[in-house]
């Protein structure tokens, strides 16, 4: 008798609200965690063509810290505007203070897959900088 592997369809999957706090950890594992998750692969019944992760929910942005303090002159993210000579820099230091939601969604964006998949994952992540958030009837107790 042959077992086959069961392959489970996005309308079967029972999505969760999950809520991080970022504060005093380590912004690349966190990012880590948050696509793990986004993605469903903490899930036994993970399956690659199907989106089966949970909502995220990221709180205290601003305060998440770097492995090393000089990151936040030192590294820089690039964007290209599409035009002649259009590229744009922006320093660490300067979005973790203006937007540390663009930072995450930046960050987390990289580590998903590059498909219409992916888009549709990142869709499930919502950061805030502060602590409070307006997510809180879908979060379970």
């Amino acid at each position: 008798m042959a077992k086959f592997t069961k392959s489970v369809k996005s309308s079967d999957v029972k999505r969760d609200w999950i809520v991080l706090d970022a504060e005093g950890k380590v912004f690349g594992r966190l990012v880590a965690e948050i696509a793990t998750i986004l993605r469903g692969k903490n899930k036994p019944i993970f399956t690659p063509n199907t989106d089966c992760g949970d909502y995220v929910i990221v709180i205290n942005a601003s305060k998440a810290k770097f492995s090393r303090e000089a990151k936040l002159s030192a590294k820089e993210y690039h964007r290209h505007t599409g035009y002649f000579g259009g590229v744009k820099s922006e320093k660490l230091g300067d979005l973790l203070q203006d937007n540390p939601e663009k930072l995450f969604k930046i960050a987390t964006r990289g580590m998903l897959p590059k498909t219409t998949l992916g888009r549709e994952m990142l869709k499930k992540l919502k950061v805030y900088a502060e602590n409070e958030h307006p997510h809180t009837a879908q979060v379970k107790a």
